[in-house]
């Protein structure tokens, strides 16, 4: 009742600023319709142009809405906000009538539709419903566009279409977003982005000055919560998106596009300016978290989202009107695609007069949390970030309700591939076999449990007991990043996730003399109070070419590895005891390039290889392998381990070349309080990883190995034996 009245109320303050009379908005005063387009422009014009008309054949669809998501009128609806905005865009550029027309009846057909809505019927009690979707988040992306759309159409109007579309569509649903949707409203959170964006919006289309301020300052107008609020609490202050760089994508259009809407109507607020430019800054950062155009898969990520998406398209364009970086301009021209405003014009304008330079990829530390101060993602990279490598460290924190328990894990991008992987979210998204698109329940018992990332597992536990809540309280620490070429190197300490155990990674990007690949060394600390069981997984992606020890194989019947936690989708399909680095190895191949897993075996121990897949009747999860370093017991431990590439197959020329290891020898020692891990090339190279565990800077550290003395100030360094 108390969300009736407030709905209500705020109803009766939009009807009377209307009637007060508009206030001086728009979202965009520059409608101009120019004849001849640069390339990438008129390409998105023609593009526009034959889908709405293609539309137009069709006629005015606007069904009751029934289906979740996948389902037919799920669909129709989404197909109809961008007939909405591209429809009126496309007025605004040609002048043609019939797309102002065909704007105009689909609206009016939702001001019909809207008033005799209520809860979506495919509902989830677990979120907010829409009205016209499933959920409200949607409800909110379909008021985005499609206000745009009508902002461009809306001078065209009679007085009483324009009343009718304004009160029974726009000024409902603005109403239904904020107050009628409160918990969803005043959240920080992803979907209260969506609906600030699509009701701010609206309140500048409407010259509506009580919409706005909600908007940017929460239902309350305390500023607590709110667009504003939400710029500065999900960001870092180096641009990272809390919940990880796939939500970062989804939630930039709106952060964007609203900012852009700010801009010109507001001009004093200095939105792009807020908290240091956080929002291009961040823009940026969503670039940087990509390999091949590709995102990071961190959280409940879609591996198949990429730079190609549309929330990129606008963000990349009022980005680059804002910059003029030139670095975005080669982003627009991989993406092949920009939008049709003036922002986008102002693109293709400048990329067909050849202003384009490449974007830089570059390695650097991602801070995590509002002050920074919630652990961080290292980025090691050599090349470019399209083919070259990436080692990924995500040392940062939970990510809210989205986030999985894999603190301390990582990832490794080569050749092009995805090398070392992340699971991602088990979902097929929009697609209504799989559970109407929404996550599935394997995301739960197995996408978000630890052992099915690349990060330690205590007592065949997730961390913090899979406890969301617990883990949103403890973040890694950020100890040592250095983005030296050729000696990058990453360490973060985990505290908190298991009782009485603490974990220490570093992870380093090394070139080592005789090799033609940058190798990964990874060593994993592990100190605790009593003895634990613990497992050390690697997903990776190849075809096993070969492995250093032997292996007892399941090969009529294959065990599954445990019960709970996420063990009990893995399958088991040998196991073995290696002795020592020597054979401690697996060897496979991805495309034409052959990498080797070497690691020192931890006394008593074994390695198991595994596929992920068992007890999933609805064949819901991908196969996708795995090895597992197990020790039974143990109190402190290291965990020392490279990942070599090498060699390449090339299968036009019935050629192989190394396609074995070319490291002859592994070793981790423990001297004092430092890990010093050798390498040895077949070719006699040697070169040693010292990690020291000191913040001092300039405090020197010396140790003997191998029969020589190393030296090395500060935390961490690459070494060749004999000196620096």
């Amino acid at each position: 009742m108390k969300g009736n009245l407030l709905a209500m109320a705020i109803c009766g303050v939009v009807s009377s600023a209307a009637m007060a009379g508009p206030i001086e908005y728009s979202l965009n005063r520059s409608a101009t319709a120019v004849q001849q387009h640069a390339p990438l422009f008129q390409k998105e014009l023609d593009l526009s142009r034959s889908f709405v008309d293609q539309m137009m054949e069709a006629g005015v669809v606007v069904p009751v809405p029934k289906d979740p998501g996948g389902g037919y009128t799920h669909e129709q609806h989404k197909q109809n906000f961008k007939i909405i905005y591209q429809g009126g865009q496309l007025y605004k550029l040609t002048g043609e009538k019939k797309y102002a027309n065909y704007v105009r009846d689909i609206l009016l057909a939702y001001a019909n539709l809207y008033p005799t809505l209520g809860e979506h019927p495919a509902r989830k009690n677990s979120q907010g419903s829409g009205r016209i979707f499933w959920q409200v988040l949607n409800d909110a992306m379909w008021m985005v566009d499609s206000i745009q759309g009508y902002e461009a159409i809306r001078d065209s109007l009679s007085e009483a279409d324009r009343k009718n579309i304004d009160d029974n569509l726009f000024r409902k649903a603005a109403a239904f977003l904020s107050t009628g949707s409160a918990i969803t409203f005043n959240k920080i959170h992803n979907h209260a982005t969506w609906a600030t964006a699509g009701v701010g919006m609206t309140g500048y289309v409407l010259g509506d000055k009580e919409l706005v301020d909600v908007a940017l300052f929460g239902l309350d107008k305390s500023g607590k919560t709110g667009f504003l609020r939400q710029s500065e609490l999900l960001f870092s202050p180096d641009g990272y998106y809390t919940e990880g760089p796939y939500y970062q994508r989804f939630a930039l259009k709106p952060f964007l596009v609203f900012a852009g809407a700010i801009e010109k109507n507001e001009h004093s607020r200095k939105i792009f300016e807020h908290r240091d430019g956080i929002l291009l800054k961040a823009l940026r950062t969503t670039i940087q978290l990509t390999y091949d155009g590709y995102f990071f898969p961190f959280n409940d990520a879609i591996r198949d989202k990429s730079l190609k998406t549309d929330e990129l398209y606008h963000g990349v364009a009022v980005a680059y009107n804002k910059t003029r970086d030139p670095g975005l301009l080669s982003i627009a021209q991989w993406q092949g695609r920009t939008v049709l405003t003036d922002d986008g014009m102002i693109v293709a304008n400048d990329l067909a007069a050849g202003k384009a330079r490449p974007f830089s990829f570059q390695s650097l530390l991602l801070s995590d949390g509002p002050e920074g101060n919630q652990g961080a993602v290292a980025i090691m990279r050599k090349g470019d970030g399209m083919t070259g490598q990436a080692l990924v460290a995500k040392n940062s924190s939970q990510g809210m309700g989205h986030g999985h328990f894999d603190k301390l894990s990582w990832q490794y991008y080569d050749n092009g591939h995805e090398i070392v992987s992340d699971y991602g979210a088990a979902r097929f998204l929009n697609i209504e076999a799989k559970q109407g698109g929404r996550y599935l329940p394997e995301n739960e018992s197995w996408a978000k449990q630890s052992i099915a990332h690349n990060s330690l597992v205590v007592d065949e536990k997730s961390h913090f007991n899979g406890d969301r809540t617990a883990a949103d309280n403890r973040a890694p620490e950020q100890l040592y990043f250095s983005d030296k070429m050729g000696s990058q190197i990453s360490t973060a300490k985990m505290t908190g996730a298991y009782p009485g155990v603490e974990f220490t990674r570093t992870l380093a990007l090394l070139d080592v003399e005789g090799l033609g690949q940058p190798l990964v060394a990874d060593v994993m600390r592990v100190d605790a109070r009593g003895d634990h069981a613990y497992d050390l997984p690697l997903h990776y992606n190849g075809h096993i070419m070969r492995v250093g020890f032997d292996v007892k194989s399941n090969v009529t019947d294959r065990p599954v590895l445990g019960e709970s936690n996420g063990y009990q989708h893995i399958w088991v399909d040998g196991t073995g005891k290696p002795t020592s680095a020597d054979n401690g190895f697996v060897t496979w191949i991805k495309d034409d390039r052959f990498y080797t897993a070497r690691w020192v075996p931890q006394p008593s121990s074994e390695t198991i290889l595994a596929e992920s897949g068992a007890n999933d009747p609805d064949f819901n999860l991908r196969r996708e392998q795995m090895l597992v370093q197990r020790v039974a017991s143990g109190k402190d431990i290291v965990f020392a381990s490279i990942l070599e590439a090498h060699g390449r197959y090339d299968g036009a020329a019935e050629r192989t070349t190394a396609s074995d290891s070319q490291v002859k020898t592994l070793q981790h020692v423990r001297h004092g309080g430092a890990d010093l891990l050798l390498i040895e090339t077949l070719a006699g190279a040697k070169s040693v990883l010292a990690i020291s565990y000191d913040q001092d800077k300039n405090q020197k550290h010396t140790a003997a190995i191998d029969g020589q003395t190393i030296s090395w100030t500060g935390f961490a360094a690459h070494l060749r034996l004999g000196g620096e």
